[in-house]
């Protein structure tokens, strides 16, 4: 790989902000830009559409920014994580619009480009970059949670298919998604060993999903059920019980990302309004100009230092993975540090507003207010989405500190 640095970093950075200066859509400039709101998730739904977010996404995934580092044998950018660094650099620095959110970006790709034979990378891999597929994580079920091994969904070999019959729970946008990434029980007699990591078409016959409407009011997730559903047999990735440890790599990508989604610039109390800005607005200030209730002000700049502490430990974990071919397990403590300040963060920001901050609904309430509360509650989900942090704390203290079990 090339030693990117000095003037030919610079000779590609200013490339790069030519190119996204002149093929943004002149429609998502306006500040009452319109489109749809799932349009940046991309799928099925939006192939041939016209929409100003599907028409920058294609001409990102023309360039393999969607995704900048993957090889470009599969559509991918084929950039070196410095060049790949300096495309983000150059979209915040002109706030476009990102071109593609994915869990098949961030979680499924990665393990394809580590497990997946060639012939599902060329399958699936240009149409994660596209933005032509919307994939589902189909992991916890109703009796297999934080012991995620215990799952029951079983796979039958029937020969020429494999036939499924389960229930997965918590599905993230099932209701809306193409394909779902898998696990399934292929041996009854064996835990972990019997697990196996499969993909299924969501419109395979027999698949069925219902919306769980949450105490926010919003319905991301799903109960996703199987039912005689046959799938082909080149859709198991890798081996025949060998899913497992794919899902645990699978789970470190997801845990990394997730710690990743917030950024400098967002709240989890649902506004992506600067901290000390919203408490002045709120509270109000003494005579030098400070906020005038000091312990809010010290717990804000609490806060405010413990997400720059993370932003910086993030950065230096990514440039380890990228060196070391992949995350660690390193990624269960920001997993577990940023679930803990993106909810404080929330009760932060629901306190200061006061009365203002329990709004539910009506025109009493700006619409900040609203997200506020709505936000502070779907912010309690982060200590359990993505590993909850009691299962994260055993990582950190077994694969970390490498502790040993309790007597």
């Amino acid at each position: 790989m090339a030693d990117f640095g000095g003037e030919t970093l610079e000779a590609f950075r200013t490339e790069v902000r030519d190119w996204l200066e002149a093929n943004y859509p002149a429609e998502l400039r306006k500040a009452d830009a319109r489109t749809d709101p799932e349009a940046i998730w991309g799928g099925r739904a939006f192939l041939g559409s016209e929409d100003p977010q599907i028409v920058w996404m294609r001409r990102v995934a023309e360039r393999g920014w969607t995704a900048p580092t993957w090889p470009a044998a599969y559509g991918g950018g084929g950039l070196s994580p410095e060049e790949a660094r300096v495309v983000e650099q150059e979209l915040a620095r002109g706030r476009y619009r990102t071109p593609l959110s994915s869990f098949g970006l961030w979680m499924l790709g990665p393990v394809l480009l580590e497990y997946a034979n060639e012939a599902q990378k060329l399958e699936h891999l240009p149409r994660i970059i596209r933005g032509e597929a919307r994939w589902c994580q189909g992991y916890s079920e109703p009796g297999a949670g934080s012991d995620l091994a215990s799952l029951q969904t079983r796979c039958e070999d029937k020969g020429d298919h494999w036939l499924i019959n389960g229930q997965k729970i918590w599905t993230s946008y099932a209701n809306k998604a193409d394909w779902c990434f898998c696990l399934v029980r292929t041996d009854t007699s064996r835990k972990h060993e019997g697990i196996s990591f499969v993909l299924i078409d969501m419109k395979s016959p027999g698949v069925e999903t219902r919306p769980i409407q949450l105490i926010s009011g919003e319905s991301p997730f799903c109960e996703t059920f199987f039912t005689d559903v046959k799938i082909p047999k080149e859709n198991l990735v890798g081996q025949v019980n060998g899913g497992w440890q794919i899902a645990k790599r699978l789970l470190q990508y997801e845990r990394q990302n997730i710690s990743g989604g917030f950024g400098p610039g967002e709240s989890a109390g649902g506004t992506a309004s600067d901290l000390g800005v919203m408490a002045r607005n709120y509270v109000g200030t003494d005579e030098t100009g400070a906020l005038s209730d000091p312990d809010l002000r010290t717990r804000i700049t609490r806060n405010k230092m413990d997400f720059d502490c993370f932003y910086k430990t993030i950065r230096r974990i990514e440039a380890e993975a990228k060196a070391s071919n992949g995350p660690s397990a390193a990624t269960s403590i920001i997993k577990y540090a940023v679930a803990s300040f993106a909810q404080e963060r929330s009760e932060l920001v629901v306190e200061m507003m006061g009365s203002q901050g329990l709004g539910w609904t009506g025109e009493d309430y700006a619409p900040q207010e609203i997200g506020a509360v709505r936000g502070w509650l779907r912010a309690k989900a982060n200590s359990i989405e993505g590993g909850s942090s009691e299962v994260n704390l055993n990582v950190i203290s077994k694969r970390v500190l490498g502790l040993p079990d309790p007597a």
